[in-house]
């Protein structure tokens, strides 16, 4: 008996239902776009060129998903706010180099597309590019069938941005015992530790729609990660910046050491800021210790700047200027250690 002929769609993968969303993409990537933005998005490449008056320019470039946050966000259907975190938590890694950044690329995994749902991903990922000033240029969507569950897709992205030779931010090279430290608010708990959450929900046996200083839990849990990108590329151009750290896994404890060198610690005052309720929640909820919530979690403080004391308080005016809510957080201090000491 003859069998029929079998398509790709047979198989699971829809061509046209990708191409379609190839057509979503660029019209959604069209308002991000910058100057030095060669050709449009579906080529085999994207182009662009260095921005000009750049003297010796660097390329800085860095990659990241946004972890467990996925299941919680697919599970609730909101999966918006998941490009935004995409964006945030490459452009954020770079800035702390002194990078502006100019353009992002997306890698949408799936077992079969949605096309509304990846079209709903894609927005966020030009929301966040629009908020960091850089171009969607590209990106790669793939529709796996076998290697995924129903409904769900996995999600990587990759920024690229540039710094002058002579500005590079490198805290090791710069940062010095008594600079002072800066912290940036945290939106929440941004794309980091979801693993811990997710086990604290199921054995309180909580639902997203709990109320939580008048915010149901779910939201609290999905806001999107912050780009730090204006206000801090502002302070570039005004205040000496001696070092800077993203703070992603691994929470205060972890991350900020990565700008400190040989010699030098950090004292942080944990309570020199408000930490916001949802991380109140979660250390009751869970039963955290507190040193393992400042492991794991920003505990409200996203970004950390390490600036010459003298100039701390210049740093905290044009950080104002710029809308922020700086807080002094600590200084650095000589150490045999290059770790973090937290202060009563």
């Amino acid at each position: 008996m003859t069998q029929s002929s079998m398509t790709y769609r047979d198989a699971g993968v829809d061509i046209d239902e990708a191409d379609a969303l190839v057509d979503d993409i660029k019209r959604l990537a069209a308002p991000t776009q910058r100057p030095e933005t060669l050709g449009a998005v579906g080529g085999f490449g994207a182009l662009m060129r260095i921005p000009k008056g750049y003297k010796d320019p660097v390329l800085v470039s860095g990659t990241d998903g946004v972890g467990t946050k996925l299941r919680l966000a697919i599970d609730s259907e909101r999966v918006r706010g998941l490009g935004v975190d995409l964006v945030a938590m490459c452009v954020n890694d770079i800035l702390c180099l002194g990078a502006e950044p100019l353009f992002f690329l997306d890698y949408y995994a799936t077992g079969v597309l949605d096309r509304k749902v990846a079209a709903d991903v894609v927005a966020g990922i030009a929301d966040g590019c629009t908020q960091a000033g850089c171009a969607l240029i590209g990106g790669e969507t793939a529709e796996m069938p076998g290697m995924y569950g129903s409904g769900d897709f996995d999600l990587a992205g990759f920024a690229v941005g540039v710094v002058e030779a002579d500005a590079i931010v490198d805290g090791r090279q710069r940062v010095r015992a008594g600079d002072g430290l800066i912290g940036l608010p945290s939106s929440g708990l941004h794309a980091n530790g979801y693993s811990l959450v997710r086990a604290i929900l199921a054995r309180h046996g909580s639902s997203m729609d709990e109320m939580l200083d008048g915010e149901a839990l779910g939201d609290h849990l999905l806001k999107p990660t912050r780009i730090y990108c204006a206000p801090v590329r502002d302070l570039l151009a005004k205040v000496p910046v001696h070092g800077m750290a993203h703070i992603t896994g691994g929470g205060l404890t972890e991350n900020v050491p990565r700008f400190l060198p040989e010699g030098c610690g950090a004292r942080i005052d944990a309570d020199a800021w408000k930490r916001p309720a949802l991380f109140d929640w979660l250390a009751e909820a869970g039963n955290v210790d507190p040193l393992e919530m400042l492991r794991t979690f920003n505990c409200g403080i996203g970004f950390v700047i390490a600036v010459p004391a003298e100039r701390v308080e210049d740093a905290l005016a044009c950080l104002r200027d710029a809308g922020e809510a700086p807080v002094v957080i600590g200084a650095v201090e000589e150490s045999s250690e290059q770790s973090v000491r937290y202060s009563a």
